[in-house]
This record gives structure tokens, C-alpha cells and sequence, in this order.
């Protein structure tokens, strides 16, 4: 089977991290996004994956110089214009020439789905298309999707109040879909396939979906990209991944806790690192504190940086506090 994923976008809100890193190169638990996703879309017999590109592939290309990833081969698409969502999963399946069954993933989204499942229950269905739903707490901040009892979509409802409807399922961002949903994609055209292709399918009823309550984050965004870090090592997950690389240096008077460190980190004496993520090659000097932060610069010695996002290029002053800031800046780059 074949499986497209969505990699087209910019992580705009995941900047400074993704001015030097593409949003599904960074590693959550020290193992980058694309390959827990690649990984997860394996166990369905996966055997090609197609990454739908909006840019140059040269950092995929020297992530994965095998064309290979969690023992799946990889192929690039790489749209000529940004084409939205539908644009560019048509653009993939047209380039790799897929004729049957095949996967849509968003590429920021991480699930513990059974892949297999979906793929079943869509066959089941005979539907065109099948999304997989979650449930939210709060459906008004969300677009939600009502099914019938036999899993038809029956309508799309954008952030609906309370009165509106019972739902509480919204698109999570996996999709099995049959080649015939190209005939509703025009060629070389950027188009939503949430807001145009499946809201067709639905007036013909062909489009049918599965909800499940497995574990389910969108890592767009500096709080959910933490999150889905430090779920894979406190037993949120289903697994537990190694919280600390294998050639991270931490001096032995630092104290990491409930955080992840990758290769390369150096941690100075006294150091405090809590609720935080150290990405490859940051660093953290004596006697500072990192709690609830995401860093791939340079933390100075005795400086406390709390909630807050530095960049490859983000350097902290010794002695200095910050709270809530992303260093360097991207409203000034």
C-alpha cells in the first residue's frame, strides 16, 4: 500500500525551531516526527510513502540518504505552487502514479491509531473516502463532523455552538481514500480537501468516517510539540522512549527531570532542567534553569528562561531572565 504525507507547510508556528529544521525533521523523543508517523503507517503494510513537498527535499534527502525510513521507502513530490491541501495530495498521487487504495496523513500529527483499522472499516464501508475522527472537550473550537449510525458523514459544522449539535468528533488528520477522489481534484490546482473535496463526497454519500479515542496531538505548536515530547517518556504514551541521548553531556551536579535531551547537549554544573526539551547540539551553562522550554541555542550561565522557544541562533545572556519569549524573534526576522 501507498501513503502520502503532508509536508508541505512552513511550521510558522513552531518558528525560530523550523527556520533551521522543517517542521517533520524534528525529533520528538529524540526520533523525528516523520519516522513515528512513517513508523505507525507500517504496521498497515505501508510499503511507499510519498512526501508531498511545498519545498527543496535536500533536508529530507539528508535525513533519509537511503530513500528509506522505519523500513519504508520514500519518494518526493515537489508542488510547483503552494496547492493547499487537496491540491497536493493530488499532485503526490498523480507523481507516484497510485491507482489504489492508498493513506493521507497531516505530517504534524502523532496517534497511537491503528492504521490497519481504518483501512478495514473503510473497506467495509465501500466508501471513497474515510477520515479518522477524536473527540475534543470543547467542539467550538473545532470543525466538527456528525456521522450517521453506520459511520456516513452526514455534515461539517465550523466551531459550532453548544445548541448546534451532539458531536464532539473532529478530523484528525488521517484519511483512506480511493483514486477516484482525484476526479474531484482538477489538475495543477491549489484546493482544500476539507473545506471542497470532502464536503462533494458527502453530498454524494461516499464518505464515511471512523472515531476512536486513542491518543492524538497536533504538533504545530510550541505547547503541543513539547507535549507530544514528554508524553513519549512518562507513560502517556503506549510506549516509552530514552529520555536522554546516548551523546548528550550532562556534568554531574545538574538536575534533569521530566525532560528530553538530544545528541550533542551540553549541561554545565548546578544546571536545572525541568518540563523542557533540549534539542540536538543546545546548550545550557552552569548554574542556569530551563523549566517548560523548548531549546536549540545557547542558555548563559545562571540566566533562567522559562515557557519559552530558542532557536539554533538564540543566544540567552548569562543572568538574565526570560518568560514566554521566542529567541530569536520572528516578528523581527
Amino acid at each position: 500500500m501507498q501513503a502520502v504525507i503532508l509536508v508541505g507547510g512552513f511550521g510558522t508556528r513552531l518558528r525560530p525551531l523550523t527556520y533551521t529544521t522543517p517542521k517533520p525533521l524534528l525529533p520528538v523523543a529524540n526520533v523525528p516526527l516523520l519516522e513515528h508517523i512513517i513508523a505507525a503507517l507500517s504496521t498497515a503494510d505501508v510499503t511507499e510513502v510519498v512526501l508531498a513537498l511545498g519545498f527543496k527535499p535536500e533536508p529530507f534527502l539528508a535525513a533519509f540518504p537511503d530513500g528509506m525510513c522505519a523500513g519504508v521507502s520514500l519518494r518526493y513530490a515537489v508542488e510547483p505552487h503552494p496547492m493547499d491541501t487537496a491540491g497536493a495530495v493530488g499532485f503526490a498521487a498523480r507523481y507516484a502514479a497510485i491507482n489504489d487504495t492508498f493513506i493521507v496523513v497531516n505530517g504534524d500529527i502523532l496517534t497511537d491509531l491503528d492504521v490497519r483499522a481504518l483501512v478495514d472499516f473503510h473497506r467495509q464501508q465501500r466508501a471513497v473516502a474515510t477520515l479518522h475522527l477524536t473527540p475534543v472537550e470543547d467542539p467550538s473550537q473545532f470543525g466538527v463532523v456528525e456521522t450517521n449510525d453506520s459511520g456516513v458523514v452526514q455534515r461539517f459544522l465550523e466551531k459550532p455552538q453548544a445548541h448546534e449539535t451532539t458531536s464532539r468528533s473532529v478530523n484528525a488528520g488521517t484519511y483512506v481514500l480511493e483514486p477516484s477522489v482525484l476526479d474531484h481534484i482538477p489538475i495543477d490546482q491549489s484546493l482544500s480537501i476539507e473545506r471542497v473535496v470532502f464536503p462533494a463526497l458527502v453530498a454524494t454519500g461516499s464518505l464515511s468516517a471512523m472515531s476512536t479515542d486513542d491518543y492524538w496531538i497536533d504538533t504545530g505548536r510550541p505547547e503541543t510539540y513539547l507535549k507530544a515530547n514528554l508524553d513519549l517518556i512518562d507513560g502517556s504514551r503506549s510506549r516509552i522512549l530514552a529520555s536522554v541521548a546516548a551523546q548528550a553531556h550532562i556534568a554531574g551536579t545538574a538536575v534533569v527531570t521530566h525532560s528530553v535531551v538530544g545528541d550533542g547537549c551540553q549541561i554545565g554544573g548546578g544546571a536545572i532542567i525541568s518540563d523542557s526539551v533540549l534539542l540536538p547540539g543546545a546548550v545550557v551553562d552552569s548554574g542556569a534553569r530551563v523549566e517548560a522550554s523548548i531549546v536549540m541555542g545557547h542558555i548563559g550561565q545562571g540566566a533562567t528562561v522559562t515557557d519559552c522557544v530558542i532557536g539554533i541562533d538564540g543566544r540567552v545572556d548569562p543572568r538574565t531572565t526570560h518568560v514566554g519569549e521566542k529567541i530569536p524573534d520572528p516578528a523581527t526576522l
